[in-house]
């Protein structure tokens, strides 16, 4: 098989939920839990970034902490199309830069993708220099960016223009016969 980065972002990002403390000892018994909401490809990378944050923030890492709880956040309704305003933070070859995103998706996960993908293309962006810091779901009056805001009106439409169905009329797109003897039909309305 193939040996993959445990930060790539292959495929569509999930949302995990990771409840992790430090390991418990005679002064502390019960040490203070913290918890985080993470968007990873999968548990183990979930796992690892959880880690990754809390040796930032607190003085505890994987060998003196635990993980109590690890659990997939799944969107309830992922059958309309929201607007998602995402908050990160990305090293890029010359510093350390903030951005705020927007994107319309059917999920929070679809739009975390998209930025993954987008930031790959855009600035060249690792994966693993992506921290999201906050995430919204947006209204149409709270859109900043054109991209989206033209697709949130409330008249807006979606025409189909003229298109050619197939290369031949009737025949699969990749035939076996060069030419046709009938111009294609490009009015399917």
């Amino acid at each position: 098989g193939i040996q993959l980065d445990i930060m790539t972002a292959a495929g569509e990002m999930r949302q995990y939920q990771v409840v992790g403390r430090k390991a418990g000892t005679e002064e502390v018994p019960n040490p203070e839990a913290y918890r985080m909401v993470i968007f990873a490809p999968n548990q183990v990378a979930a796992k690892s970034k959880f880690w990754y944050f809390m040796r930032q923030f607190r003085k505890m890492k994987k060998t003196t902490g635990e993980i109590l709880d690890c659990v997939e956040i799944v969107e309830k309704n992922s059958r309309t199309v929201k607007n998602y305003g995402i908050w990160l933070r990305y090293d890029s070859r010359s510093g350390t830069h903030n951005m705020y995103r927007e994107y319309r998706d059917l999920k929070l996960t679809g739009a975390v993708s998209q930025l993954y993908n987008e930031m790959a293309g855009r600035h060249r962006c690792r994966p693993r220099s992506i921290q999201i810091i906050r995430t919204a779901t947006l209204g149409a009056s709270e859109l900043n960016r054109p991209n989206g805001a033209q697709f949130a009106k409330s008249n807006v439409r979606f025409p189909l223009p003229h298109r050619v169905d197939s290369a031949k009329r009737g025949q699969k797109a990749l035939s076996d016969r060069t030419f046709s003897t009938v111009r294609p039909t490009t009015y399917l309305g």
